[in-house]
């Protein structure tokens, strides 16, 4: 009969030599990291997101060109010394996206985050405490909603920006302006989402187990509730950026956006939309850019809904 201990201490070396090992377990944040990076559409559109952040800074940094030069020839076709041809005055448009490029990633990231943070703490508020909290939340979103986005954008831009400085199409920075404005225009949707997800997770049993070891409000909403929502949030701050993009372009169109000195892919779409026929690079390469921010950050966002989502299938080590 075989030694007991001789039994025991042989099993470990032949599960070894089977080539089988135990999963260890992992934190959290490598949990997210890991299903973040099998998500290839988002590592497509992280790369691209890269690109562009690159393009505008090294890019700015090493071209020959500024967005201020002019007299370099007009309408000159897409070639070596120009890549993005020249426009109207003489000026390189390659120089003109790098700027533009900066000009409309910063307004949209700023737009989105007041976006997101107006409708997760209204949402979240209306959706837990209900009662009169919801009904107030609830009443300013539907008014907000009944109103177009562009009309709101357009009356809080005409009441920041004097009539002769929009007459007059230039004057100091306003980039940062007009973030703003765009942030209290598009809030109304993750505000929604948000108060009818807690809505339903406030009766979850860990939110009254949370309530019964001494959790205030404070700390069972932005602790226990909101990670919960986390998915829904990312998203939809994802929509907010690409919406912000557009509703900028189309402020600029009016004279109530983006002005001299700064510019933006939008205002440059605007200032060659005659071109198009003759001159078709001066709107296409703008609107090229456009398209890769959109596309790039819902395609990040995508991925990190799938890392945050806790009903995805379990990561194997």
């Amino acid at each position: 009969m075989a030694d007991p201990v001789t039994t025991t201490t042989a099993a470990p070396s032949a599960t070894a030599a089977a080539g089988l090992d135990i999963a260890k377990p992992r934190k959290q944040w490598q949990v997210i990291l890991r299903r973040f990076f099998r998500h290839r559409a988002a590592i497509g559109g992280l790369i691209i997101f890269v690109l562009l952040i690159l393009f505008i800074f090294v890019g700015g940094a090493i071209w020959k060109y500024q967005a201020a030069d002019l007299n370099l020839g007009r309408y000159k076709a897409p070639s070596g010394d120009h890549p993005f041809g020249t426009g109207q005055i003489g000026d390189d448009l390659f120089a003109k996206v790098i700027r533009g490029t900066g000009f409309s990633m910063q307004i949209a990231m700023v737009a989105a985050a007041l976006n997101t943070i107006l409708g997760v703490v209204l949402g979240s508020l209306a959706g837990y405490y209900r009662g009169w909290v919801d009904s107030a939340v609830s009443r300013l979103t539907d008014l907000v909603l009944v109103i177009p986005t562009f009309l709101i954008a357009a009356v809080l831009s005409r009441g920041t920006f004097s009539t002769e400085e929009i007459a007059r199409g230039g004057g100091a920075s306003n980039w940062f302006q007009v973030a703003i404005i765009l942030g209290f225009t598009n809030w109304m949707t993750v505000s929604r989402t948000v108060r009818g997800m807690v809505l339903s997770l406030r009766e979850k049993e860990f939110v009254e187990a949370a309530k019964a070891l001494g959790g205030g409000p404070t700390r069972v909403i932005f602790r226990h509730i909101l990670p919960n929502t986390m998915d829904v949030v990312i998203v939809n701050a994802t929509i907010c950026v690409a919406q912000a993009v557009l509703l900028e372009s189309a402020l600029s169109f009016v004279g109530l956006g983006v002005k001299y000195p700064d510019t933006s892919l939008g205002l440059l779409i605007n200032e060659n939309q005659n071109e198009l026929i003759v001159h078709p690079w001066l709107f296409y390469f703008p609107f090229l850019f456009i398209v890769l921010i959109s596309l790039s950050v819902n395609f990040i966002g995508d991925g990190l809904r799938d890392a945050f989502d806790p009903r995805q299938k379990r990561v194997r080590a």
